[in-house]
């Protein structure tokens, strides 16, 4: 009878200690979730908000560091307008890291 209640005691530990085990793996993934992902896509979802509501005009900043105006905008693309000779070069709309213009609302 003994050798039973060793037994039954033992299963009901390694399920709590597979609990205690746990734990620090969910703690783990809610952080990441609220510190990093979350994070991540409201400053995804702004950027995309931000490329969607470009203008002609509008003095833009490229990833690569390239400032130009918004000569015009198509599907994927937008072609800005830079340097003193006025020349022109297209980029993707996902490029585009900045607007410097502020628009009133």
């Amino acid at each position: 009878m003994d050798r039973i209640a060793i037994l039954a005691s033992q299963g009901q530990a390694s399920g709590a200690d597979l609990l205690i085990t746990f734990i620090p793996l969910v703690l783990i993934l809610v952080f990441f979730y609220f510190f990093i992902i979350r994070p991540q896509r409201k400053q995804d979802k702004k950027d995309a908000q931000m490329r969607n509501e470009l203008e002609i005009g509008d003095e833009v900043v490229t990833n690569g560091g390239i400032v130009g105006i918004v000569f015009s905008i198509k599907d994927d693309t937008v072609v800005i307008e830079t340097g003193g000779d006025r020349s022109k070069i297209r980029v993707m709309k996902w490029a585009i890291a900045k607007n410097l213009t502020v628009h009133d609302e």
